[in-house]
């Protein structure tokens, strides 16, 4: 279990903006039995006790019905979390243990599914936006009225969401989904992620269409109880303002 404070430069991210902190879970998987329900609850009360600007949870909360109340438990000890679900708690993956579940709302924070908010943050606007699953299963897009606020966040539980953005619409996205790969085999250089063999974005962090997007590594797991060289994660993201990029030098 890592609990990680990182660094993300953000393009054009206002000065007063720099040096907030965003704490971004994902991937809990409550209601089967496995390790990674004591990662997520030693992640929620590591977050509770560094009280973040914001808190962000990036999906699949549960993968049967039975972990619901544990994980409405565990989000009210976060404060106020910004929550899209994932495609397990919908039940709509290849998992054979997975049920639906009927997290429609949550009462100690926030569920985005296709919507925005606008909240304000060190005298700057911030928009958090959340990404339904179904419509990203279904139609991988969502539409969002046009951008207005000084720091715009989009969560959504995959990452292929990078490829669908609009440029420049979004400075920050946080994802999930992936557990690192879960079940990773290292060879030489490089290493084998069993469950993802072809994932573009595993985890970590990327940069693409004007938005710096963190993946997160999860807490939970599925298929099997247990991971292999993909160690559970929740992060501590320390947003900073990264160096705008001119043109290329004349010759």
């Amino acid at each position: 279990m890592r609990l990680r404070v990182r660094e993300l430069p953000v393009p054009e991210l206002p000065p007063e903006l720099d040096g907030v902190r965003i704490a971004h879970l994902s991937d809990w998987h409550l209601g089967v039995p496995s390790r990674g329900e004591r990662a997520v609850e030693q992640a929620v009360e590591w977050v509770a006790e560094r009280q973040p600007d914001l808190v962000c949870v990036t999906g699949d909360l549960v993968s049967r019905p039975r972990g619901e109340a544990h994980a409405l438990r565990l989000l009210e000890r976060l404060g106020h979390p910004w929550v899209v679900l994932g495609n397990h708690d919908l039940a709509e993956s290849r998992d054979p243990f997975s049920r639906p579940a009927a997290l429609l709302e949550v009462p100690a924070g926030e569920l985005l599914s296709d919507r925005s908010v606008q909240i304000e943050l060190r005298g700057r606007t911030v928009e958090l936006a959340g990404v339904d699953p179904h419509t990203w299963l279904r139609r991988r897009r969502s539409g969002f009225p046009p951008p207005t606020a000084d720091l715009r966040i989009l969560l959504c539980h995959f990452p292929r969401v990078l490829d669908f953005a609009p440029e420049g619409r979004w400075h920050v996205i946080l994802a999930g989904h992936l557990h690192a790969g879960q079940i990773v085999v290292p060879y030489g250089r490089g290493k084998l992620l069993l469950a993802h063999p072809s994932a573009r974005y595993p985890e970590g962090v990327f940069h693409g269409k004007g938005a710096a997007m963190h993946v997160s590594p999860g807490l939970g797991t599925t298929f099997v109880p247990f991971r292999l060289f993909a160690r559970p994660e929740a992060t501590e993201l320390v947003l900073r303002r990264a160096p705008v990029e001119g043109p290329p030098d004349s010759v």
